[in-house]
């Protein structure tokens, strides 16, 4: 689907509206999704489109997913929480989850930053230094 220049700027102006002290507000997001279904203004699918696109993004750009090869204890994920709340601010989601193909360590995803200390990715880039030689 092209989304018109017009259409891009409305449904960003639309996504800021619902911000609040740089949050997204899953009110305002209803409020502003139900405006915009009864106005139906010209173009009003590209809008929410565009409106959807950066609600998205921001959803996953305030989630965090941590892997790790074992389970954490209460402590650790304290820790990780405290540690990934100053580096990236307050209002983060927390999902943890256990991957035994890691081997060891951990691999936090935030947004798009993927933070990999796992022995796995560390056992790959060895064998890969090994092919290329």
């Amino acid at each position: 689907m092209k989304i018109s220049k017009q259409a891009r700027r409305d449904g960003k102006a639309l996504f800021r509206s619902c911000l609040e002290a740089g949050q997204l507000d899953d009110q305002r997001v209803r409020t502003a999704v139900s405006a915009v279904l009864e106005r139906k203004p010209r173009g009003y699918l590209a809008i929410l489109h565009q409106f959807s696109r950066l609600v998205a993004l921001e959803v996953k750009r305030r989630t965090a997913t941590i892997e790790s090869a074992s389970a954490l204890d209460a402590d650790q994920k304290a820790r990780i929480q405290e540690r990934l709340t100053a580096n990236y601010g307050a209002g983060l989601t927390f999902n943890f989850s256990e991957n035994p193909n890691l081997i060891g360590g951990l691999r936090v995803q935030v947004g798009s930053d993927v933070f990999d200390g796992s022995v796995r990715s560390r056992l790959d880039g060895l064998s890969a230094s090994f092919a290329a030689a």
